[in-house]
């Protein structure tokens, strides 16, 4: 019983003193950056845990495009949609002023796309008219969130569209999850426990297209780095400063092993440049902590 004991407290004193270097390192990349930044990381099967400002309630933006197409595929699940079906595009969807590459290919609308091909836009290109086009497809933000609450996920909430979130700056701050809450949701997902094996299986390979956020999570890796991911970015207000950059995902170690993490900027007044670099170098931190 004694050497259990002293075992135990020797590997509590060791990750302990691990996560005070990664604590170290991320504390130095931070240090004087004007703007408030969330960290979390989880280890998918080890169960490893790091959180700096993990409970602060931060803006998503585009990152609610996963909470979004989980909702999305469970209607696939239940036999209530079909990735096959055709929607028909309307000119009026096609908003103008708004990031959507789905627009620039079907500039006049009137065309039918699968919802494949709407879920594969906003989700590994970010559009927002797809993004808005699943939600009323669903019966709003409503829906996603009395899913996600179903699955027991917390320290989020949904309210507001795209649509919405580009007529008023302070909506975003209304869509808002903690980084914690984002690694959580990730490993739920990960582990089969928020969609079918086929959903999820299908929207790990959409994630891991992403086109989005190559100077984020992805840009310090190794290229051939499987990197299941979401971006989300707000730009500028007048006043210069940035409500969001973000970028969450699940990593592939070179072990075979797994670990989600959530990095958000916030409210910040540095360039965007900056910004980036912030998500960058604190996942190139916590990869080197995996690969220790």
């Amino acid at each position: 019983m004694k050497k259990i004991s002293l075992l135990f407290i020797l590997l509590s004193v060791f990750v302990w003193a691990q996560n005070s270097v990664l604590e170290k390192r991320i504390n130095t990349i931070l240090k004087d950056k004007k703007a408030t930044v969330g960290v979390s990381v989880l280890g998918i099967e080890t169960g490893f845990q790091y959180n700096k400002n993990g409970e602060k309630k931060l803006p998503m933006q585009s990152v609610f495009k996963f909470h979004i197409a989980c909702a999305v595929l469970d209607f696939v699940d239940q036999g209530k949609l079909s990735l096959d079906q055709k929607i028909l595009l309307k000119k009026s969807d096609l908003l103008e002023n708004t990031w959507s590459p789905m627009r620039d290919k079907y500039p006049n609308g009137n065309v039918e796309v699968t919802l494949n091909e709407i879920i594969d836009y906003t989700v590994a290109l970010s559009d927002n008219n797809g993004c808005d086009i699943l939600l009323r497809l669903i019966g709003g933000p409503k829906t996603v969130q009395k899913f996600m609450d179903s699955k027991g996920v917390t320290g989020f909430q949904i309210k507001f569209n795209e649509e919405e979130m580009h007529r008023d700056w302070n909506v975003q701050y209304e869509n808002y999850s903690t980084t914690r809450s984002i690694v959580q949701v990730l490993k739920k997902f990960y582990d089969g426990k928020l969609l079918s094996k086929k959903s999820t299986d299908y929207l790990m390979k959409v994630m891991l297209g992403t086109k989005t956020g190559a100077n984020k999570i992805v840009e310090q890796l190794p290229k051939t780095t499987p990197v299941a991911h979401k971006t989300g970015a707000s730009g500028k207000n007048k006043d210069g400063v940035t409500g969001a950059e973000n970028d969450m995902g699940i990593i592939t170690l070179p072990n075979g092993k797994h670990f989600a993490i959530a990095v958000f900027v916030s409210n910040s007044t540095e360039t965007d440049a900056v910004n980036c670099k912030i998500v960058s170098d604190v996942t190139k931190v916590v990869w080197d902590y995996f690969n220790k």
